[in-house]
């Protein structure tokens, strides 16, 4: 028994997490991991906040807000260029999502309490994909 308690520890989360469609809600959800991990770091606090963000939009429950991440930090990984990840976002949003999906990509880059010019480029591309002048993308950030 300790032998498969030991042996799924070590296999990790990761295997038992399915690869998500490259759909808007998960392309959201990994670029909001993308900007949590572009320092280096990927706190609890920003976990927390993309489980939270991820909640809020889409009306789901704890869990499913945490099994959605799981499945948008498989697809941040599969899929390397954030230009690529904005653009399927961009294809099927409005102005005013993408106003929202701006601000929580920049809850999530300030969500540790430090500001790194490696969460702010990320931001920057997205918004940029999307559409935004920088100064709009700026201003979002409260």
């Amino acid at each position: 028994m300790f032998d498969r308690i030991i042996a799924r520890l070590r296999s990790g989360p990761s295997d038992l997490t399915p690869m998500p469609e490259a759909d808007a809600r998960h392309a959201l959800g990994a670029l909001l991991v993308r900007v949590a991990k572009a320092d280096g770091a990927y706190l609890f606090q920003e976990i927390e906040e993309i489980d939270h963000l991820l909640a809020d939009l889409y009306s789901l429950n704890a869990i499913d807000a945490a099994r959605m991440r799981a499945e948008c930090e498989k697809l941040e990984v599969a899929m390397p260029d954030t230009s690529e990840l904005a653009d399927i976002l961009s294809a099927s949003v409005s102005d005013e999502d993408r106003d929202l999906f701006v601000s929580a990509l920049w809850k999530v880059a300030d969500a540790d309490g430090q500001r790194h010019e490696t969460e702010q480029n990320v931001v920057a591309i997205a918004s940029q994909t999307f559409g935004m002048a920088p100064e709009d993308a700026a201003a979002l950030r409260t």
